[in-house]
């Protein structure tokens, strides 16, 4: 949601009470607000539907590793397996700015169509609007997505469930996609060329369903800052990681060097956050580090019954500092 920061915290609840979302999706569909979907049950049917909507504004919109369409489809699906569905079809919606040409634009329906065919994920509804150009300033392209898919009853994955010695395992790299985009914007040459990690995660995530998973998500707005807080805070947890397991590029950390900014808080477009049960732990680490998507995979931390609500990281000189959520995004239009 957002900027995945304490800012937007504040404006999604504020709109939340106004408009009654909480009543709406805890009280009615009996399910938990503020997750990446919501399940909506089926009586007398052997599956739940599970619904997700994001919106992207991304700067540029053609980048090293993707493009805004890219980030649309695949955010849409990560977003949806999180919570641990299959997905099965998504809505795709356009604000386009006048003057944008007709190249770039099917350039970026084509990588859509791309990639929802390969999943087979059916895009069965839209809408375009055009903009003039004073009404969108240097903003070319929107797109908003809305995502469906389907799981078994029961079966639901949500940030609140996470348990005292859960183990903690990020799927590859963090920074990659935030940094990517800022060197782009900076024009920072490096010796090995950065890219955006986007990327939908089923194939990594969907033969993984099978172990004791309690909680996913994909550190998009906020990176791994604001999952963990998120899950801390959800499931009245503490949640202690190790520095020194943390994988990040050695391209990260000079950027983030030059730029004084935490990789941990920024987004990441094809990775995913996991809390499993200490004695799955391994085998699922292991599977997730067979696929291309994963070779990068690391346990970062557990869970702990003390201190409650917080994120705590041992640093590599061996003290301990909160890791909190970040005010705002660090760097902003990258999703």
């Amino acid at each position: 949601m957002g900027h995945g920061g304490k800012k937007m915290d504040f404006l999604i609840e504020f709109i939340a009470n106004k408009i009654v979302i909480k009543k709406t999706s805890e009280t009615a569909l009996g399910v938990e607000a503020f997750d990446d979907g919501a399940i909506i049950p089926f009586a007398n049917q052997n599956y739940d539907i599970v619904v997700t909507t994001d919106s992207y504004t991304v700067t540029p919109i053609f980048f090293q590793g993707g493009n805004i369409g890219t980030l649309a489809v695949s955010g849409t699906i990560n977003d949806l397996l999180m919570m641990g569905a299959k997905p099965i079809a998504l809505t795709l919606s356009l604000v386009i700015r006048e003057g944008f040409t007709f190249r770039e634009l099917g350039e970026i329906i084509e990588t859509i169509s791309e990639i929802s065919s390969k999943y087979g994920i059916a895009i069965v509804a839209g809408d375009t609007k055009v903009m003039p150009r004073t009404s969108m300033n240097e903003v070319t392209l929107i797109i908003n997505t809305t995502g469906f898919g389907i799981i078994s009853p029961g079966m639901r994955i949500t940030d609140s469930s996470i348990k005292h010695g859960d183990k903690i395992i990020s799927t590859g790299t963090l920074g990659d996609h935030g940094f990517a985009m800022l060197a782009i914007r900076e024009g920072i040459e490096l010796e090995t060329n950065l890219e955006s990690d986007v990327a939908p995660l089923t194939d990594l995530i969907l033969p993984l369903l099978k172990y004791r998973i309690h909680a996913m998500k994909d550190p998009t707005r906020g990176g791994l800052a604001s999952v963990l807080n998120e899950w801390a805070k959800k499931s009245a947890v503490s949640i202690w990681l190790e520095e020194e397991s943390i994988p990040i590029k050695e391209e990260v950390k000079i950027i983030s060097e030059i730029f004084g900014i935490d990789p941990l808080l920024v987004s990441n477009e094809g990775k995913a956050i996991l809390a499993v049960h200490p004695d799955d732990a391994e085998k699922v680490l292991e599977e997730i580090k067979s696929s291309e998507l994963g070779i990068n995979a690391a346990i970062i931390g557990e869970v702990r019954a003390n201190r409650k609500g917080q994120v705590l990281l041992k640093t590599r000189i061996g003290g301990h500092r909160l890791l909190d959520k970040p005010v705002g995004e660090p760097i902003p239009r990258v999703c």
